[in-house]
């Protein structure tokens, strides 16, 4: 007889609506049944199923990990230092499958060496907080290098990157770089915290292929980037050539072929960063319109970056409606609103 499926689902209660509370807790799905809900309180930042042995499932939440022996049939808190301590990540070491790295908000990374009964916590990374944001860093991920086990990076939320070659002992923070980056007028970007540098430090998840073990690639809200002297420089590995969606939320290895790496994005959010809102009210008054009974002119100087002509244009439409009008002020607003475009035919 064929093993059992599973399917779980961490839930932390955030339904977008701040009159509004969803459901908190792991729910699970055995094989096609109903949806249970297997583990009640607290709220649940991550789930994990154990590579190598499928009984065990670890429970990410606000109150530190929860561990489940029966595949997600009953949970109890695990042997765990602190309490409140949300966790957000699992690992599981590549050379010993009993040995698991948490990563927790406020920034800490914990161990267990008995397959997630007990844990200890780790000496503090000590990495500089870059930004001051509403909620505090995340550990969102960790990977292990494929052939240096002691060598682990994290993805951080709000916070980019950090490395560890001692097993968590020490960390080195990798972030300089990106926010080198950050500098660039299309890598800004700022939501909810203080500086324009936090999309580039806006870590979701992280990691290496064996087919190319010296290469970490990290998933940022300003897309994917990639590094290949641990952490020291990075490179944009510009997901705009191949969708017009970039925002990194995951990225992921295949493990039946290590050549092909999946991404996950999504949609920006609608609230657009300071710069972005300095380019639409360029673009809104680079082109004025100026209108009378039956009589239309638009006269417009293009100020879109990637236009290298200092062309004006003039155009005249004769009888146009007050319906045609509104549908081209409409348009107009919105052109505004995504930023400047070109206008220029080709010279």
């Amino acid at each position: 007889m064929a093993e059992q499926t599973n399917v779980y689902a961490g839930l932390a209660g955030y339904v977008g609506r701040p009159d509004q509370k969803g459901s908190v807790g792991v729910f699970r799905r055995a094989g096609g049944g109903a949806w249970q809900h297997v583990l009640a309180h607290p709220e649940t930042f991550t789930v994990n199923v154990h590579p190598s042995d499928p009984d065990v499932v670890l429970a990410g939440t606000a109150d530190g990990v929860w561990r489940s022996p029966d595949r997600g049939a009953t949970f109890e808190r695990a042997d765990f230092p602190d309490k409140d301590k949300q966790i957000w990540s699992f690992l599981v070491d590549s050379r010993d499958p009993k040995r698991i790295y948490a990563g927790a908000s406020p920034v800490d990374v914990y161990r267990s060496d008995d397959c997630g009964q007990s844990w200890r916590r780790l000496p503090h990374p000590g990495v500089k907080d870059r930004a001051t944001a509403p909620f505090a860093v995340r550990v969102m991920r960790m990977v292990q290098h494929p052939r240096r086990p002691d060598e682990i990076y994290a993805a951080l939320e709000v916070n980019g990157v950090m490395r560890t070659t001692d097993g968590g002992e020490t960390w080195q923070d990798c972030s300089a770089d990106l926010i080198r980056l950050s500098e660039l007028p299309h890598l800004k970007s700022k939501i909810v915290s203080d500086t324009f540098a936090e999309g580039m430090l806006d870590g979701h998840a992280i990691a290496i292929s064996p087919a190319d073990p010296d290469a970490v690639i990290v998933a940022l809200r300003m897309g994917l980037f990639r590094t290949a002297d641990r952490g020291q420089s990075w490179q944009d590995m510009e997901m705009k050539r191949f969708s017009p969606v970039t925002y990194g939320r995951d990225v992921k290895v295949s493990p039946q072929d290590p050549k092909t790496i999946y991404a996950a994005t999504r949609r920006r959010s609608t609230r657009r960063s300071a710069s972005r809102r300095q380019a639409a009210t360029a673009g809104s008054t680079a082109a004025r319109t100026q209108a009378r009974p039956g009589v239309a002119s638009t006269r417009s100087r293009c100020t879109a970056p990637s236009c290298r002509s200092p062309c004006i244009r003039a155009t005249r439409t004769k009888s146009i409606s007050a319906r045609a009008m509104t549908a081209r002020c409409s348009a107009r607003r919105m052109a505004a609103r995504l930023g400047p475009r070109c206008r220029c035919r080709a010279r």
